[in-house]
């Protein structure tokens, strides 16, 4: 980097309307037709001139100064710098070659054609000289031999057209949240808009001259867009480049995309997390798109099915999974292929429409099912769950429950079985055609039942507080009444959890004992009632 020191500029005289003309002379293609007109015979326009000591301008023409106060920028440096730089290839060295020589001359390369896009007469082109008057001080003129051979008049409508025009435009390029800057063919930078330069100031505020840095640097040829990454203070900064290529040069937009780049990282740990996830899942996992193309299966898929891995990850449709399935025998085998067709169809629509759940029996005599879930944008996904295990616990509890009913059927008294809160959970056939099967569902229900057909008798009285005891130790007994008034004895038995068996039969006159073998359904001698239920008690 070309250290800048101490310019200092010689002064010339002149009027605000030669600074004018030169501006007007370097934007008058953008002007209407009519705005300028060009008069042979007329002066001169008034040299810019400035002078500046340690990068401060000290004193300058008036052509000088309205130039500079034309160009966009923060200081008269950094704004005649950066106009230099735009046209002057590597304008810091003639400040060397001034202190070292005491003046310098250098040419523009590719200097702009004149007014109304004629060529320059003459051939000549800008120049810019520089003069060390020491003690730090260094003129600087601008020389345009363009402007020397013709003079200008400016139309005031025009003007004030062309400089509203022209201060929009400065100002939403320097207010665009966007880094803006232009690359010559060798990728120096030779203009930049204000958030280009808030960023390299916030970098090296003490270093800041022409040709800025590149904080992008961009591949020759690069693609329309491409992402970038630039740090500071070793935070990352993410921007999509759009580079527009011309002549000689290219323009280049850098839009902010932190929020962009975030979003993709997490969404590639979302689905890194998911593919973890799924890997280690026992399910078969199948998502298929909205033309039905397999997009995504974890490794229990082909354990379940013993599809080849490489058939899957060949994206194929879901009918050439079912059909491979087939093929396999890893599906329920139908009496024709038609009808298997409607049914996959079903599955199909089905599962696009809600959740669907099939269970498939395999001729293996594995037993699976085969749930399927929409997703959004028309996806469907498909899980296969080996439920053989759940099947077989299943049907062995069935028949363990079967088998209870069995056995409580087979006794010879009538029993009944009420959990901890008094709910009925089980009964026999005998206490069925007993108390009869809608007689009650609850033990206070049967109580009430008791209470009818027993009366406040010593016998209900007893069960009934063997039943509402809150602990009953060992078993207990009695007789009352039953329906038909026969004298029945009784029993309750603690179980486990709460839980309390009563038991009925029908007793042997007189003696209390019960009788074995069928519950009586015939009613008892008149009288016998009562000299029963004085024995039992």
């Amino acid at each position: 980097m070309v250290n800048l020191a101490t310019v200092a500029i010689a002064l010339t005289t002149g009027t605000a309307s030669a600074c004018l003309a030169l501006v007007i002379a370097r934007l008058a293609p953008a002007l209407p037709r009519g705005g300028l007109s060009l008069r042979a015979g007329t002066a001169p326009p008034e040299p810019i001139a400035m002078l500046f000591q340690d990068r401060r301008l000290v004193d300058a023409t008036e052509a000088a100064r309205g130039f500079l106060g034309a160009l966009p920028g923060e200081s008269d440096w950094a704004r005649l710098w950066a106009w230099l730089a735009q046209r002057f290839e590597a304008p810091g060295l003639i400040l060397d070659r001034a202190a070292a020589d005491g003046t310098a001359t250098i040419t523009a390369t590719g200097a702009p054609a004149g007014p109304g896009g004629a060529a320059r007469c003459g051939a000549a082109t800008l120049r810019l000289r520089a003069d060390d008057l020491g003690q730090g001080l260094v003129r600087l003129e601008i020389v345009d031999p363009g402007l020397d051979c013709s003079g200008v008049t400016v139309n005031a409508h025009s003007l004030a057209a062309m400089e509203d025009e022209i201060a929009v435009l400065r100002e939403s390029v320097d207010h665009a949240p966007v880094l803006i800057w232009r690359e010559d063919g060798q990728g120096t930078v030779t203009w930049a808009n204000a958030a280009y330069l808030r960023e390299i100031e916030a970098r090296d505020p003490e270093n800041i001259c022409w040709p800025l840095p590149r904080l992008i640097a961009l591949p020759e040829g690069a693609s329309a867009v491409r992402r970038a990454e630039i740090r500071l203070d070793d935070q990352p900064r993410w921007f999509d480049c759009h580079v527009q290529a011309a002549d000689g040069h290219r323009t280049i937009f850098a839009v902010p995309a932190d929020g962009a780049e975030r979003a993709e990282r997490n969404l590639r740990e979302f689905v890194q997390t998911l593919t973890k996830t799924f890997a280690d899942l026992h399910i078969g996992l199948a998502i298929f798109d909205r033309e039905r193309r397999l997009q995504l299966f974890n490794p229990a898929l082909t354990d379940l099915t013993g599809l080849p891995a490489a058939f899957l990850t060949a994206r194929p449709t879901l009918y050439a999974v079912l059909d491979s399935l087939r093929e396999a025998r890893m599906i329920p085998e139908p009496k024709d292929y038609a009808s298997w067709r409607r049914r996959m169809a079903t599955l199909e629509a089905g599962a696009a429409s809600g959740h669907h759940v099939e269970t498939w029996t395999l001729p293996g005599g594995q037993t699976y099912r085969v749930t399927g879930r929409p997703h959004p944008g028309g996806a469907i996904a498909f899980l296969f769950e080996d439920i053989s295990a759940e099947v077989a616990l299943t049907r062995r509890f069935k028949a363990e429950l079967s088998l209870g009913a069995e056995v409580l059927d087979a006794l010879e008294s009538a029993v009944a079985i009420f959990d901890a809160d008094g709910g009925l959970l089980s009964t026999n056939r005998l206490f069925d055609a007993l108390w009869g099967v809608d007689a009650a569902s609850t033990l206070r229900g049967f109580d009430r039942l008791w209470r009818q057909v027993a009366e406040d008798s010593p016998g209900y009285r007893a069960l009934r507080a063997a039943l509402s005891a809150g602990r009953v130790d060992g078993r207990r007994s009695g007789a009352i009444a039953g329906p038909d008034q026969a004298l029945l004895s009784w029993r309750v038995r603690p179980l486990s959890g709460g839980r309390r068996m009563v038991l009925f039969a029908r007793t042997v006159a007189g003696t209390g004992e019960p009788i074995r073998g069928d519950l009586p359904t015939g009613p008892c001698a008149e009288g016998e009632t009562e000299t029963r239920l004085a024995g039992a008690v």
